[in-house]
């Protein structure tokens, strides 16, 4: 078992891998100005030839961003890890650093199938990774701060965050002219929270 000290420096290591992350998402677009004056292109063409490639740079900070924001928000609860902390963490930076890659995809192949699959099923890996994690602090009290800190308001939202990104995956799937709007499942989970429990999770 790691201590409360530990822990922190396990916090500033996360932090500084999805800044990594989410400067790499603009290193593409930083690149279409000098293609753009090689070929003598007028300004304006680079934002309308490349309206993918930023829509895709976009949609990932928005996706990298709330991710950051639920693994700081769970972390503050957390005062020691165990193995399984360390490697659940380590495989939810897996995640994140790897969307890079689904990103540049969706700039460069906009709707293709695969590249939609690919690109859900990355944030549905990160997104599973942190609801493991949270179920591990919150079954393990010697984890948490505050045991019992983690409420089950919070725990339906994590797992049913999850879940819609599941049921998107499988929803691009078998519908593929879905694409990205399969993404709009993410808007369900919250809402049941605030029917469910009359106000937001944690």
């Amino acid at each position: 078992m790691k201590t409360e000290q530990s822990t922190e420096r396990l916090v500033f290591f996360s932090d500084a891998v999805v800044a990594i992350a989410l400067t790499v998402l603009v290193l593409p677009l930083t690149e279409l100005v000098p293609e753009l004056l090689r070929e003598h292109g007028h300004s304006t063409e680079v934002i309308t030839e490349n309206l993918w490639q930023i829509y895709s740079f976009l949609l990932s900070f928005v996706v990298i961003g709330r991710l950051w924001l639920s693994h700081h928000r769970l972390f503050a609860q957390v005062r020691a890890h165990n193995p399984a902390l360390l490697w659940l963490n380590l495989g939810w930076l897996l995640s994140i650093v790897v969307l890079p890659f689904p990103t540049e995809m969706v700039g460069a192949f906009g709707t293709d199938e695969f590249t939609v699959l690919f690109y859900i099923g990355a944030t549905l890996v990160s997104s599973a990774f942190l609801s493991a994690i949270l179920l591990l602090v919150r079954s393990n009290p010697e984890l948490a701060k505050e045991p019992g800190r983690i409420s089950d308001a919070w725990r339906l939202d994590a797992v049913g965050s999850t879940i819609a990104l599941a049921a998107a995956f499988l929803l691009a799937l078998l519908v593929p002219a879905v694409n990205y709007f399969a993404l709009l499942l993410l808007i369900i989970p919250p809402q049941i929270v605030r029917i469910r429990y009359g106000r937001r999770a944690g």
